[in-house]
């Protein structure tokens, strides 16, 4: 089987476990495993194209929207007991973090804000992950003549762009659904590229 038939299998197979994530209790994990078998997939496209940059661009893509998260949940973290630690006093002992509290209007308008710019960091973090993401989906979709993953890609960064208004996540599950039918849609053998000849 060549490279590009497994990253078809595993690109098609991958996508299609990360439109899955919803599903109740085990939707996480299979959204997991199917994002790395769409980042395996890409790395074979990049292999069989002799182009770094498809593989390269797809991992700044996710580690950008890991670190996004991370930073964005740390952040609402923080806020939450740098707010209620102001509000009741620094506990002595961590135990009473887990005791009842008396939250007061100033703590409640404190937590809000400290999450908000969670999400807003969670947010700038996911569309720069986007256009990375883009860059790789683009040069896919020339070096492979599938210009569906182009317009996943667009849609994919439109969709980021948009989340902050919630239409966003109706915009990134059609992306996906592209997605898969690019995969699905590599050919078997890599198109020849065709070269303009220079005058003499």
């Amino acid at each position: 089987m060549s490279e590009l038939s497994q990253a078809k299998i595993l690109g098609g197979m991958g996508s299609l476990l990360m439109l899955l994530s919803f599903v109740p209790t085990v939707g996480g994990l299979l959204g997991i495993v199917g994002f790395v078998l769409v980042l395996i997939a890409v790395k074979y496209v990049s292999d069989v194209v002799d182009d770094r940059a498809i593989f390269n661009n797809m991992l700044i893509s996710v580690i950008l929207g890991i670190v996004g998260i991370v930073v964005g949940l740390v952040v609402g973290v923080i806020s939450f007991f740098t707010v209620f630690g102001r509000a009741v006093g620094m506990p002595s002992d961590f135990s009473e973090w887990f005791g009842p509290r008396q939250a007061t209007p100033e703590s409640i308008v404190g937590l809000l804000i400290g999450v908000i710019i969670g999400l807003v960091v969670i947010w700038v973090f996911y569309i720069i992950s986007a256009i990375f993401l883009r860059k790789s989906f683009t040069a896919i979709s020339s070096r492979l003549n599938v210009k569906l993953f182009g317009t996943a890609a667009l849609l994919y960064l439109i969709g980021a762009a948009l989340l902050i208004v919630l239409v966003g996540f109706v915009i990134l599950l059609v992306a996906l659904i592209l997605q898969t039918i690019a995969f699905f849609s590599i050919p078997e053998t890599p198109p020849q590229q065709t070269t303009i000849s220079q005058p003499m």
